[in-house]
C-alpha cells in the first residue's frame, strides 16, 4: 500500500466519523429541545438565531475566514438568496421545535425522510432535470404513503410537508447561492440576528422572556442553542470534502432514524396500524431511492453508459 493510498484512507474514515458525527447530533436533538421549557418554541427560535451568529463569528475569527464578506457585500442577487434561505430556514427550524417540544417528534421524522422525495420532485419541477425509471417509482410510492398517512392522521401530515418542502426550498436556494456551509451560518444568521435580538428585548421588557429569570444553567441551556446549531454544521462540512457525496447521501438517513426511534422509543408517541403503513412505504421509496443511486454512481464509476448519464438531482447540504 503506497503512502497516498493510506492517507486516502485515513481521510475517508475521518469524514465518515465526521459524517457519523453530524448526523448523528441532528438525530439526538429532540432530546435538547425539552430542556428549554418553559421557553416557548418562539423564544427558543430566536434565541437559537442569535446565539448562533455568536458562535459561528467565533468560529470565522479563530479560522480567519472573512475575505468572502466584502464580495457577497457586492453581489446584491446572491444576499437576496441568501436572504430568502434565511426566511425559509427559519420556518424549518421554528416548526421543528415546536413539534419535539408539543409531543409530534414521529411526524418530524416522516419530514426528514420524504425530504429527498421532495427535492427529486423540485428538481423535476424547477430545474427540468429528468428521472431515472426508478426515481419515478420511488416518488410514486412516496406519494402514495402520503396519502396512507392522512388516513391513518385523519388529515393530510401536514406538520411533515412543511418541514420537507422548507428544507427542500432552503437546500435550493443555497444550491443557487453556492457558499460554503460555515460561511453560508453566518450570513444567514446575521440577517436573522437583528428581529430576533430585537423580538428577545421585547419580550424581556414585558417581563415574559424567560432567558435570566430562571437561573443561570437555563441561560446557559439557552445559549448553548447556537452550539447545537453550529456544531454539527462543522462536522458536516469537515465530512463534505473527505467523503462521497454518495456517502452523504446514505449517512443523511440516520437522522430521521434516530428522530423516529426516539419518538416512538423515548416520547411514547402513538403508532397506530396506517401510520406504520404509511412509514413502510416511504422506507420503501427510499430503499428504491438508495439502490438507484448506489447503482448509477457504480456505473459512472465503471464509465457505463445508459441510465447513469441521466443528471441526478443534486444532493442538498444539511441544516
Amino acid at each position: 500500500m503506497t503512502a497516498k493510498s493510506g492517507d486516502d484512507q485515513r481521510t475517508g474514515r475521518a469524514g465518515l466519523l465526521y459524517g457519523l458525527g453530524a448526523y448523528g447530533l441532528w438525530g439526538l436533538v429532540p432530546l435538547f429541545w425539552p430542556l428549554l421549557q418553559p421557553a416557548g418554541a418562539v423564544e427558543i427560535l430566536a434565541h437559537r438565531m442569535v446565539w448562533s451568529l455568536a458562535v459561528v463569528a467565533v468560529a470565522l475569527l479563530a479560522l480567519r475566514r472573512w475575505g468572502w464578506i466584502a464580495g457577497l457585500l457586492r453581489q446584491p442577487r446572491r444576499l437576496g438568496l441568501i436572504t430568502v434561505a434565511a426566511a425559509v430556514i427559519t420556518v424549518n427550524w421554528g416548526l421543528y421545535i415546536w413539534a419535539v417540544n408539543t409531543g409530534h417528534v414521529v411526524e418530524a421524522s416522516l419530514g426528514y425522510f420524504i425530504n429527498p422525495l421532495v427535492t427529486i420532485a423540485m428538481g423535476v419541477l424547477l430545474l427540468k432535470e429528468r428521472l431515472r425509471p426508478a426515481q419515478w417509482a420511488a416518488v410514486g410510492i412516496g406519494l402514495a404513503a402520503v396519502v396512507v398517512l392522512a388516513v391513518g392522521y385523519g388529515r393530510p401530515p401536514w406538520l411533515s410537508l412543511a418541514l420537507a418542502f422548507s428544507f427542500a426550498t432552503y437546500g435550493l436556494v443555497k444550491k443557487k447561492v453556492n457558499l460554503g456551509g460555515l460561511e453560508s451560518l453566518a450570513a444567514e444568521t446575521a440577517i436573522q440576528f437583528l428581529p430576533a435580538l430585537a423580538f428577545l428585548l421585547w419580550l424581556g421588557a414585558r417581563g415574559s422572556g424567560s432567558f435570566g429569570t430562571r437561573g443561570a444553567g437555563h441561560a446557559a441551556l439557552l445559549a448553548a442553542t447556537g452550539l447545537v446549531t453550529a456544531v454539527p454544521l462543522i462536522l458536516f462540512g469537515a465530512a463534505a470534502i473527505r467523503v462521497p457525496l454518495s456517502t452523504l447521501g446514505l449517512l443523511q438517513y440516520l437522522t430521521p432514524v434516530f428522530q423516529f426511534l426516539l419518538g416512538v422509543l423515548h416520547f411514547h408517541e402513538e403508532m397506530p396500524p396506517e401510520r406504520w403503513a404509511g412509514f413502510a412505504l416511504v422506507w420503501l421509496a427510499l430503499s428504491v431511492l438508495t439502490w438507484d443511486v448506489l447503482r448509477a454512481t457504480r456505473r459512472a464509476r465503471l464509465g457505463a453508459p445508459g441510465p447513469s448519464a441521466v443528471r441526478r438531482p443534486g444532493t442538498f447540504s444539511r441544516r
